[in-house]
């Protein structure tokens, strides 16, 4: 199934389900990564219709990009996904430093291009803040490559709401990328109230926080990625967290569905979260997500939903 839906108020149009890439090449940060898998994984996202593919500079490094330019190549279907990729990440003497001068954000984009195999990036984000720059003036650095064509869409990422007024000063951003998901709503509070106010898109990354809500473990399961260290994982807590992913396993049995496509759902009710982008090691994972979108829930549902992973 595929709905297409558009992007906050830009001109670029998706599957509500689309891909997050940093399991495609992100050897930094997963384990035993195959490249070849990564191919068919992108090779299954098109065959799906699953348009829109989640990139950044920092997933390999650069290596993500490198594999998606490649196949979009090979199989000559760049002008069927729109493609979002990241920049903020500078390494200084073995040391990562975030960096939005406009310089080097115009430097990100040309590299970008290189590595994607592409004369235009369809949405560009900032993906951390740095401590120095202004943020609008970031901003406006995007919007002079926005309309020299090089970008089509200025996307933010990691900014926290004040950073975010200021980036959006001129009214420039087109999306906001930050963490959001069942157990981490603090979101709600700030962020999601603003983009809907202001027509900027919100995408959440780690929606099934990272697999969390994927149904998948128990009090057994052992972690060497980056999960390892995330509180979500560790003691009493990740206890906590399994109970509530069997609450919802309830609905999902309800609805015939899996732990996954209910949450996932779940977000597509959210004001301004037009998108999701879940991340696939697999290629049966891209089809699974997809299911998401047969999930049918009632106001009943959503609102049971909220109180199962109620702040």
């Amino acid at each position: 199934m595929s709905k297409q839906t558009r992007i906050g108020k830009t001109d670029l149009y998706v599957n509500q389900i689309g891909l997050g890439t940093n399991a495609i090449g992100g050897h930094n940060l997963f384990p035993n990564l195959n490249e070849d898998t990564g191919r068919k994984v992108l090779r299954t996202a098109l065959e799906e219709g699953i348009n829109f593919w989640d990139t950044a500079y920092i997933y390999g490094p650069e290596r993500s990009e490198e594999i998606i330019g490649e196949v979009l190549k090979d199989t000559g279907k760049r002008k069927d996904v729109v493609l979002a990729t990241k920049a903020a990440h500078k390494f200084v003497d073995g040391n990562v430093v975030f960096d939005n001068s406009p310089a080097f954000l115009r430097e990100s984009v040309e590299s970008s291009l290189k590595r994607l195999q592409t004369d235009y990036i369809d949405l560009f984000y900032i993906h951390f803040p740095d401590e120095a720059t202004p943020k609008d003036e970031a901003v406006g650095a995007l919007k002079e490559l926005k309309d020299a064509g090089k970008i089509k869409a200025i996307g933010v990422s990691n900014f926290t709401f004040e950073q975010l007024k200021e980036a959006n000063k001129d009214g420039y951003v087109d999306v906001l990328q930050s963490e959001y998901n069942l157990f981490k709503r603090e979101a709600e509070h700030d962020l999601l109230p603003y983009t809907a106010e202001n027509q900027i898109s919100f995408i959440p990354y780690f929606p099934l926080a990272s697999g969390l809500l994927g149904g998948k473990y128990n009090e057994n399961s052992k972690f060497d990625d980056i999960r390892a260290k995330d509180p979500l994982f560790q003691g009493q807590a990740y206890s906590s967290n399994l109970q509530k992913v069997e609450e919802l396993r309830v609905i999902a049995n309800r609805k015939h569905a899996e732990v996954a496509d209910i949450a996932l759902a779940w977000y597509l009710t959210r004001h301004s979260i037009d998108v999701l982008i879940p991340g696939a090691k697999k290629p049966e994972q891209v089809t699974r997500n997809l299911k998401a979108l047969d999930v049918d829930l009632t106001m009943d549902d959503i609102a049971e939903i909220s109180a199962i992973f109620a702040q």
